[in-house]
């Protein structure tokens, strides 16, 4: 698991972005797209995992967005390397693939979020911002597999569309429902792919917007919701 030095928090930062891939028009795209954003910085590009640790720190990079798949060192070699150093960056993983095993995989390597390509160019500005400030993230596709995955193992799980208004996101409802199924804080961070001090931020940010006072309180809102079949 990679250790990662606080990004300071400043009033609008600049969010310096480096890009490795080894299709230049997916690089192109991206660089497009974050160019619309005045508070994202294109720090640089690799089309290859040469030396791209050394090339990301050098140019004062906050978040890496990297391929799995790269000639000369993949991004799985990359993330093998970086295993247990202090950096001062957090890792994107973009990839063809919707494996969850390798999902599983690189996040456990210290990832902070992987997108597929298919929605890169939909998702890359919000994945940024969420693990810029600190959270991991999936692009929808993933997160749908993630949860189908679990909740096939798990029938008391409810899997239809909610029917009432709420302001809480998908993951919160699926962090809300693991609750309610005496899932601990480690286990629903395994079952979900986030770190547990991820669920616990969630934690305390769900029982601040639904005003209650405990994890009970979050049970019997998934109870109302029918979010869990009892």
């Amino acid at each position: 698991m990679l250790h990662l030095n606080a990004i300071p928090k400043q009033m609008n930062p600049k969010i310096n972005i480096y890009l490795a891939d080894d299709h230049q028009l997916l690089i192109d795209g991206m660089q497009a797209v974050l160019r619309t954003q005045p508070h994202y910085q294109i720090a640089g590009f690799s089309l290859n995992g040469e030396n791209l640790i050394e090339k990301a720190i050098s140019q004062n990079t906050d978040i890496l967005v990297m391929d799995i798949n790269m000639p000369v060192k993949d991004g799985l070699e990359v993330l093998r390397e970086l295993s247990g150093k202090q950096l001062p960056f957090r890792i994107i993983v973009l990839s063809s693939y919707d494996d969850l095993k390798l999902v599983r995989e690189v996040m456990k390597l210290g990832a902070s979020g992987y997108m597929t390509k298919q929605c890169a160019g939909e998702n890359i500005v919000e994945a940024i911002q969420v693990v810029f400030d600190g959270e991991e993230y999936f692009c929808k596709t993933i997160s749908d597999k993630i949860f189908s995955t679990f909740a096939r193992n798990n029938p008391k799980v409810n899997t239809g569309s909610t029917s009432f208004q709420t302001n809480l996101t998908g993951r919160e409802l699926d962090i809300i429902r693991l609750i309610s199924l005496e899932y601990s804080g480690k286990e629903i961070g395994e079952e979900l792919f986030i770190s547990q001090h991820t669920v616990e931020t969630h934690r305390k940010n769900l029982m601040k917007k639904l005003e209650v006072k405990s994890s009970v309180g979050l049970v019997k809102y998934a109870i109302k919701h029918n979010l869990v079949n009892i």
